[in-house]
């Protein structure tokens, strides 16, 4: 049986939101990983699939080292770095990682970095390794409303999601990237925001379709444009 490691990410607690999706999506992944998918998907039926969660500070200086630290512990086969978006509709997967930190406020170390490039010897960006065609059919299968972003911003997701691929540059077998979710909102037909329930099936789904990605790569998946 193959053995597949994944690594997901989230950050601390944002100001101002009640409910953390980061951290109860990541709580229920760590518990409860694919359970079920297996029985439906013979592809998965000989992977064992493990996913490591960690939470991270939102912090420019501390939040890469700690999911670096996390990576060089479990090995991962594929990272799947979150963050929160608080104006989203639905999921948001974001396609390209940009050279820069441009901070509108400062971070969790009162840290507010200005038109300052991520790494001063680095591409100017990275593109996702994620199998966002798939994801994007399951999220409509599911009926998940979901966007694709070519702009992560400038703050730290951007620069957690920079430092994910530029590690991961160099790591052939290893596949990263990242996506947000919007804010937790359990009415129905919310105009901002999803439920829960919803938000936990939306990155079940994102691990489903990158670990199948995993054991059959197919460079069409991976939606640019």
């Amino acid at each position: 049986m193959k053995q597949i490691n994944v690594v997901m990410s989230g950050f601390e607690p944002y100001e101002g939101i009640d409910v953390n999706p980061c951290l109860e999506v990541l709580s229920a992944l760590e518990r409860d990983g694919l359970a079920g998918f297996a029985e439906q998907d013979r592809l998965l039926a000989d992977a064992q699939v493990t996913i490591h969660t960690v939470l991270l500070p939102v912090s420019f200086a501390k939040a890469w080292p700690m999911l670096l630290e996390t990576i060089e512990r479990t090995h991962p086969d594929i990272v799947i770095a979150t963050g929160l978006k608080r104006a989203a509709r639905g999921m948001q997967l974001e396609r390209c990682a940009t050279n820069l930190m441009d901070a509108a406020k400062p971070d969790a170390d009162n840290r507010r970095p200005r038109r300052m490039p991520i790494d001063p010897e680095g591409p100017a960006a990275y593109w996702t390794r994620l199998p966002l065609r798939s994801i994007l059919k399951d999220f409509a299968d599911h009926h998940i409303p979901a966007t694709l972003s070519s702009d992560a911003g400038t703050y730290v997701c951007n620069s957690l999601f920079y430092n994910l691929l530029n590690w991961a540059a160099t790591k052939d077998h290893v596949i990263g990237g990242f996506l947000n979710f919007p804010t937790v909102n359990e009415q129905p037909h919310p105009q901002h925001g999803l439920p829960l329930a919803q938000q936990i099936s939306a990155a079940r789904d994102v691990v489903h379709e990158t670990v199948r990605y995993y054991l059959e790569p197919s460079s069409g998946e991976i939606l640019l444009a």
